[in-house]
């Protein structure tokens, strides 16, 4: 099949987040003339995320006209041609074509699949009133109108979600519980970081339910709305609003009978390509690092944009160089601000070089095998940055350690 020219070939987004319009924005600064479309399932214009389990939850203020990622006319006036509130429903690669909810199909030359992921739920929730899950504005307004008025909230999930959820709970007066099946952020910091996270809950009145204590058995409800949470051991926890932060699922369902490896995200190369002339960005892609030598899907903001950008340079000159970023990601919780620098989970040891969350001032390092490969920080934004240069350097651990 003859190839599009890449300057002017028709380009097909699905997915109108972050990483959709930043990947629409760079082609067009690159260059790019032919046709692009985005895609989004929502009804709303692109707007930021992050926002959502902070600003959005702490603020009355704050909805969906703050979060826009860009101005009403901004994609529009690029030449981008802009649908909302249709989803993609199947790929056939053959025909090069994307079928969509709406009983229509987008044509492409290059596709970029930017569906990002879609939160996990429990299966009691379904049709129980006063049980969220957060994910997009709509469900961050819904669940802003309910914490105003509950008086007793257990969020279940202790990862980055369910600990700024959590924080913002308490900001709103709520009495609040954090179920988990481990340390917070266990799985995304390690265990000794966690602790300190864990303590800081602790310390602004959040009951912590962690480990065996941690896991849940059951939903309890009366009149079709959740009145509690039973758990596998100990007693149960009273509650008047549950929010289930248990994780999320690549949005892929669409692409299973499309020829496209998928499972943990979409299946791509080192240059974020999954088949010939289609790609990946955000939180969907899961994408050969050669960095660190590891196969990664990044569920942050900052990778969403930059990914995007690696792909329209990719889709313009045509060639594979590979995405190798040292990524990067933040969580606020109450009044501190937790940055990251590299590739956190799966690491062999953590070592903390200076101070403590309770100091306020922390810089704690990570690493895999022989390597230095991350680094987490508080209060200490030149350090921070000093750390994610050594790391793009590709610093040995030992080199690290007597810089310490």
């Amino acid at each position: 099949m003859k190839r599009a020219d890449p300057r002017t070939a028709r380009v097909v987004i699905v997915g109108a987040s972050a990483g959709g319009t930043s990947a629409a924005e760079a082609l067009r600064s690159r260059g790019h003339e032919g046709s692009i479309v985005l895609i989004g399932a929502e009804q709303h214009a692109p707007y930021d995320r992050p926002p959502l389990s902070k600003q959005v939850l702490a603020s009355a203020t704050v909805d969906g006209a703050t979060l826009a990622l860009r101005g009403k006319n901004h994609l529009r006036d690029l030449g981008v041609e802009e649908r909302y509130g249709v989803s993609a429903a199947d790929l056939d690669l053959a025909r090069r074509q994307v079928a969509l909810s709406d009983g229509t199909a987008a044509e492409f030359d290059r596709l970029i699949i930017a569906t990002g992921v879609t939160a996990r739920n429990l299966p009691q929730a379904e049709g129980l009133a006063g049980v969220h899950t957060l994910r997009t504005i709509d469900d961050a307004l819904a669940l802003r109108w309910e914490l105003s008025r509950a008086s007793r909230v257990v969020v279940i999930g202790g990862g980055f979600l369910g600990s700024e959820v959590a924080a913002a709970a308490v900001g709103q007066g709520a009495d609040v519980t954090i179920a988990s099946s481990s340390t917070l952020l266990r799985s995304a910091v390690g265990e000794l970081i966690g602790q300190q996270v864990t303590e800081l809950h602790l310390a602004n009145g959040v009951r912590v339910r962690a480990g065996s204590e941690g896991r849940v058995r059951a939903l309890q409800s009366r009149e079709g709305k959740v009145s509690g949470v039973a758990f596998v051991s100990g007693a149960p926890e009273p509650a008047d609003l549950v929010v289930v932060c248990v994780g999320s699922e690549p949005a892929v369902d669409w692409l299973r009978f499309s020829g496209l490896a998928v499972g943990d995200g979409v299946q791509c190369a080192s240059d974020c390509s999954a088949a010939d002339g289609v790609y990946a960005v955000g939180d969907v892609a899961k994408w050969h690092n050669p960095r660190f030598d590891v196969a990664m899907r990044v569920e942050h903001r900052t990778n969403a944009t930059e990914q995007a950008l690696h792909v329209a340079e990719r889709i313009i000159t045509g060639d594979h160089a590979p995405y190798a970023p040292v990524p990067y990601f933040w969580s606020d919780q109450y009044d501190l601000k937790l940055q990251a620098h590299g590739y956190l989970r799966g690491h062999d040891e953590v070592h903390v070089a200076e101070g403590d969350l309770k100091s306020r001032r922390l810089i704690a390092l990570y690493r895999r095998g022989p390597a230095l490969t991350g680094v987490l920080a508080v209060g200490a934004a030149k350090a921070l940055r000093q750390w994610r240069s050594r790391i793009e350097a590709g610093m040995t651990w030992e080199e690290a350690l007597s810089l310490t």
